[in-house]
């Protein structure tokens, strides 16, 4: 696992120069977020920054190493079918949560004045997560451990990491307290001790199977066009689910769903399982090389 020793170690560089700025540009006065939410965003620019020249340095910034080395017809193939299967998984799990009661529709009064602005905000936001996130994991994580360490390790190791990142977010401040260098270390330690807390386990168990999802595709399509479309079609359906739905933590079932989103959890969990099994099953090529 040293490749994916090699990306914690960089994102936890990012969380610790980000710890140490945040006191500073918020003593500025130019933000008005919360501390943790500055710290959080600052964490993810440094990232941005620095994650080329990391790639540079493994030699993971070529097209095929990044999962990009497909012709654009069938990246954008890739992309729409993708997006197609990825809201139709979410879209039973979905229903089977508005059959068992444990989400309640709601949508807004003026839901027809915010439809179309909101179906695109969360499209366009479906396909920049997707995009960010599977360059990243998909392409060039799994890549790194796939070339050292063979596919069980790329598949395993580029899952975890994926569902720990979803986690590391920094604490807030306790009542009171002042943002100064120490307190941010606070909200530093906060953003690994909230992640180890066992309650997550229902929502990190999903979100690590969905990245052993994604890595299988990853390994038998050999791009991530089918990766970026599927995440994204699971984010735009969350999305939309969140503005239309309530939570309804009264249901006989409500232990189904996580705290993460209020949607994926045990449930999503199993659906999202029950699918790695069939696409095993009825891929050769993947049960021959996973064996």
């Amino acid at each position: 696992m040293r490749s994916t020793l090699i990306f914690f170690t960089f994102l936890l560089f990012c969380f610790i120069v980000a710890t140490l700025l945040t006191p500073s540009l918020v003593a500025t006065g130019w933000f008005t977020i919360e501390p943790q939410r500055m710290m959080s965003r600052l964490t993810q620019l440094l990232i941005v920054i620095g994650i080329w020249p990391l790639l540079s340095v493994l030699a993971l910034t070529t097209r095929a190493a990044l999962g990009y080395d497909i012709t654009r017809r069938m990246w954008w193939r890739s992309l729409m079918y993708g997006s197609l299967i990825g809201s139709a998984m979410l879209i039973v799990i979905v229903l089977a949560l508005l059959t068992l009661t444990i989400r309640i529709p709601n949508p807004p009064p003026t839901i027809w004045l915010e439809l179309f602005p909101k179906l695109t905000q969360a499209l366009l936001g479906g396909l920049l997560i997707g995009l960010m996130e599977e360059t990243f994991f998909r392409g060039a994580l799994y890549s790194a451990i796939r070339a050292r360490e063979g596919i069980h390790a790329a598949i395993i190791g580029s899952a975890l990491l994926y569902a720990a990142i979803h986690f590391l977010k920094p604490g807030a401040l306790p009542v009171d307290a002042v943002l100064n260098s120490n307190t941010a270390w606070f909200l530093f330690t906060h953003t690994f001790t909230d992640a180890l807390n066992w309650h997550q386990l229902d929502s990190f168990t999903t979100l690590l199977f969905c990245g052993i999802l994604l890595a299988l595709i990853r390994e038998h399509s050999g791009h991530i066009g089918w990766c970026v479309g599927i995440h994204a079609g699971w984010v735009l359906v969350i999305q939309l689910t969140r503005w239309l739905t309530d939570n309804n933590s009264n249901a006989p079932l409500a232990n189904l769903v996580g705290h993460y989103d209020g949607i994926i959890g045990w449930l999503a969990a199993l659906w999202i399982g029950f699918i790695i099994i069939i696409y095993w099953r009825f891929t050769p090529h993947l049960r021959t090389i996973t064996q």
